[in-house]
């Protein structure tokens, strides 16, 4: 007979495959996070980065997807921190908020089936 896993070890295996997740979205952060919304911003940008990979221009894609993203305190590069910028911000907070901006925009034009799945 199968062993049931608990909620107790649901809650930890759950908790510690986020960290895994958190600690990979962060190694393409350059500024820190701290608090509540530090996982959020973190997937957030790992988000951001599969969505230009899939529905941006051809260059911007392919760039992302060879180089990867770099999300630096005002801006978000190609490649490395000295890489092509992929677009600049005067804050870390607009910074934040264009990523989230354009993943919901991706999120809601896909729930409206505008976009052809890649």
């Amino acid at each position: 007979m199968e062993a049931v896993e608990t909620v107790e070890q649901m809650h930890n295996r759950f908790h510690k495959d986020r960290e895994i997740e958190f600690k990979q979205a962060k190694e393409k952060i350059t500024f820190s996070l701290r608090g509540d919304r530090k996982y959020y911003i973190a997937f957030q940008c790992a988000l951001f980065e599969r969505n230009i990979i899939q529905h941006a221009s051809p260059l911007d894609s392919c760039s992302a997807r060879d180089k990867g993203l770099l999300f630096n305190k005002y801006s978000i590069t190609v490649g490395h921190y000295y890489g092509r910028d992929l677009k600049t911000f005067d804050s870390k907070q607009e910074m934040i908020g264009f990523v989230i901006g354009y993943n919901e925009a991706i999120s809601v034009t896909q729930s409206h089936g505008l976009f052809r799945n890649s």
